[in-house]
């Protein structure tokens, strides 16, 4: 794997961030924006994804970084399901259903590739080095 200088470097991160254009976009709908509730969640939801990638990635140390992921990933999860509320109370289209579900999909597994990565390389980061 090439070296990551930045958070923004991290190909999850940059699928985290496409997820959250696509969820302001759909949520910023007639029906969609009705709906405080939901729509301050899964906007928070989706920004969690994203922000808990990089503030793991600034800890500079691999056990808190596996940390922030696993947050990172949960939160992709609470997206794919507020998705669903979404789409059955109607205020999403089919389409729009599966373009942001696959996406968030897509990140979730990237997140967990970058996990298995950490758990098994040897590097700790900066704060574990000698």
């Amino acid at each position: 794997m090439a070296k990551i200088n930045n958070f923004e470097d991290i190909l999850a991160w940059q699928k985290a961030r496409e997820l959250n254009k696509e969820i302001y976009k759909i949520s910023n709908n007639e029906l969609f924006n009705r709906d405080f509730g939901l729509k301050d969640q899964i906007r928070r939801a989706s920004v969690s994804v994203s922000s808990n990638i990089a503030e793991g990635f600034e800890r500079n140390g691999s056990k808190e970084f596996k940390q922030f992921l696993y947050i990172a990933k949960g939160s992709a999860g609470e997206v794919r399901a507020q998705l669903y509320i979404a789409l059955d109370l109607g205020y999403i289209k089919n389409e729009e259903f599966e373009l942001i579900n696959s996406l968030v999909t897509e990140t979730s597994k990237m997140i967990s590739g970058l996990i298995n990565y950490l758990i098994n390389s040897e590097l700790k980061g900066a704060k574990f080095s000698k």
